[in-house]
């Protein structure tokens, strides 16, 4: 078995390997890499445009469908062309059938240090941190591939960790920063559990992601909230960070239900 997440059978076409394997179903891929990999593609489709480049500053996936544990393709176009702002739309598909939709800003990098602050405090330092053995609460390949550090003991609905992964996210490619970190990001729904996911399921529909500065470093940091409603809603909130301190927050919007029986 390969070591990385996908391999890449041609410009639009990958296979995802068993570390992709998803946390609520045996045959399913878990979003994560998933995210990761589209944006990987999106930051390979910027690249080729004409002008100066851009930076990736928000994400928005609409996960559509089953995600299949199968070969998919991610295609990208641009939805709103600019010098300085520019949005793009990628859509994954697995077996011929679009599961996800993303669309992204990229923005023009400007000096702003004059006036940059307001995010907050950073963590403590993941390295003296004990591991969580996080395949105790949940299956899958994916789950099996990270190496995650609780900050504090988790609680129900609040948990605060650091994930990294050894893994490459494509084989035998170069992966920016910003695509490594999100490959981890939609980790955040499944640290700081308000149930057991054996008695209730509470999938995320989407992922939306904002930066107010690009990652940097193999840590992704997640400070999470998650909030359940009465009538089957759910939000995991998550303020984002590298080691540096926070660079933006994510959002997820969960379908909570009981576990079906039999």
């Amino acid at each position: 078995m390969t070591d990385s997440y996908f391999e890449r059978l041609d410009d639009h076409t990958f296979r995802p390997t068993a570390h992709v394997g998803g946390a609520w179903n045996p045959g399913e891929l878990h979003f994560s890499p998933l995210a990761g990999l589209i944006v990987h593609e999106i930051e390979r489709f910027a690249a080729g445009r004409a002008g100066p480049p851009l930076l990736l500053s928000r994400i928005s996936f609409d996960i559509l469908g089953f995600l299949a544990d199968d070969v998919c393709q991610v295609r990208v176009e641009t939805i709103r062309p600019g010098k300085t702002i520019e949005l793009v739309e990628a859509t994954l598909s697995i077996g011929g059938r679009s599961v996800t939709r993303a669309r992204a800003w990229l923005l023009a990098p400007i000096d702003t240090g004059a006036v940059a602050g307001g995010g907050g405090e950073p963590l403590p330092s993941p390295e003296s941190l004990p591991s969580r053995d996080m395949a105790a609460e949940w299956m899958g390949g994916y789950i099996a591939s990270i190496d995650v550090r609780m900050v504090s003991a988790p609680h129900p609905g609040r948990g605060t960790a650091w994930i990294r992964s050894d893994h490459p996210l494509v084989a035998g490619e170069d992966v920016g920063p910003v695509a490594s970190f999100v490959r981890l990001t939609d980790t955040a729904n499944g640290i700081a559990t308000r149930v057991r996911p054996t008695d209730w399921i509470f999938p995320n529909v989407d992922l939306t992601i904002h930066l107010h500065r690009q990652p940097t470093g193999e840590w992704v940091g997640l400070d999470t909230t998650v909030v359940f409603g009465p009538t089957g809603q759910g939000i995991t909130s998550t303020v984002l960070h590298d080691v540096g301190g926070p660079i933006g927050h994510a959002q997820q919007q969960l379908t909570v239900r009981p576990l079906p029986s039999g």
